[in-house]
C-alpha cells in the first residue's frame, strides 16, 4: 500500500528536519523544500495529503504560498509560526489553512493536530470563489497517526461551564441537508450555496456552519466548537486556550466575511457574547 504523502515547506533547516522527521515516523513519505515557490511545485508533482507551510520565508511568504497550495490541492495545510506573529497567522486561516501551530512547539502537539484534521473529510466545499450574493447585508470591516490529544493549555477567561453537547444535535442528522434564510448546507457534498450560489468556504468554516445550522437555537460554545474542530464528539475534554478561543473567532469571521453577513445585524450567526454563537431565529 502506498505510502500517504506530506510536504515540509519551512526555510529554517532545524525545524525543516524536525517537521520531516516527526512526519516520517508518523508514517509519511516526506517532501521538503526551503522555500515557498518549490514546495508549491512539490506540491504539485507529489500531491500531499499534509502541507506544513511557514509563515515568514524568503521569497513569497507563507500566507501567499498557502493560496497557491490551496489553488492546486485539498491537502491539510498547517501553517507553523513564530508566537509574535500568531494573530497574522490566525487571521491568515482564510487562505485556506485548517490548522496552525506556534514555536517552539512540542512533536507530541503536532502530530496530535495532524490527527485530528485527518478524522475530517478532505474535501474542501468548493474549488471556485464565490462572492457574497448582492442581496446579503455586506460586512463591517474587518487539522493516521496515533498519537493520543493534545498537551492540555491553561484555561482561559474565555473558558465556559458545563453545556449540552451540540455535536449533532436534534438527532443525528449528519448527513441531512441545512437550509436557514436562503442558505443551503449539503453535509455530503460539503457545498453551501446562499440563494443558489455556491460559496467557497474551508474545512473548518464549513464544519463550524454545518454545526451552528445544525444546533436549532442552542448556544454552541467556543469550546465544543473546538472539540469538534479537533473530531471529538460529545463533551470536549481540554480547556479553552486563548489560541483555540482566537481560532474559533477568526475562522467564525472569515464565515461571515464570505457570506457577506455583518456581526452587529446577523442574518444566519449571533453572537452570545462571553459564550459562543447560535443560529438566527
Amino acid at each position: 500500500m502506498d505510502e500517504d504523502v506530506a510536504v515540509v515547506i519551512e526555510d529554517g533547516e532545524d525545524i525543516r528536519e524536525l517537521l520531516a522527521q516527526v512526519l516520517t515516523q508518523g508514517g509519511f513519505a516526506v517532501h521538503s523544500a526551503a522555500d515557498g515557490a518549490t514546495g508549491v511545485e512539490l506540491v504539485r508533482e507529489h500531491d500531499p495529503i499534509v502541507v506544513t507551510i511557514d509563515v515568514n520565508m524568503p521569497g513569497i511568504d507563507g500566507f501567499e504560498t498557502a493560496r497557491q497550495v490551496r489553488a492546486i490541492s485539498t491537502a491539510y495545510i498547517v501553517m507553523i509560526t513564530a508566537r509574535g506573529d500568531e494573530i497574522d497567522t490566525l487571521v491568515g486561516l482564510q487562505t485556506g489553512a485548517d490548522d496552525y501551530i506556534v514555536k517552539p512547539f512540542r512533536p507530541r502537539e503536532l502530530r496530535a493536530r495532524i490527527e485530528a484534521m485527518m478524522r475530517r473529510p478532505r474535501v474542501l466545499a468548493s474549488t471556485h470563489p464565490s462572492p457574497p450574493h448582492p442581496s446579503a447585508p455586506q460586512p463591517s470591516a474587518p487539522q493516521p497517526m496515533h498519537t493520543g490529544s493534545i498537551p492540555t493549555q491553561s484555561a482561559s477567561s474565555l473558558e465556559i461551564p458545563d453545556a449540552p453537547s451540540a455535536t449533532w444535535a436534534e438527532g443525528d442528522t449528519e448527513h441531512a441537508s441545512l437550509e436557514h434564510r436562503g442558505l443551503r448546507l449539503e453535509p455530503g457534498a460539503r457545498v453551501v450555496e446562499l440563494e443558489g450560489a455556491e460559496v467557497e468556504l474551508t474545512r473548518s468554516e464549513f464544519d463550524i456552519l454545518r454545526m451552528l445550522l445544525n444546533s436549532g437555537r442552542r448556544v454552541v460554545s467556543k469550546m465544543q466548537l473546538a472539540g469538534m474542530l479537533r473530531g471529538e464528539r460529545g463533551e470536549p475534554d481540554h480547556y479553552l486556550s486563548e489560541h483555540d478561543a482566537r481560532a474559533i473567532e477568526v475562522h467564525v469571521a472569515n464565515l461571515r466575511r464570505k457570506l457577506g453577513e455583518s456581526p452587529s445585524e446577523p442574518r444566519w450567526i449571533e453572537t452570545v457574547r462571553g459564550v459562543g454563537y447560535r443560529r438566527t431565529a
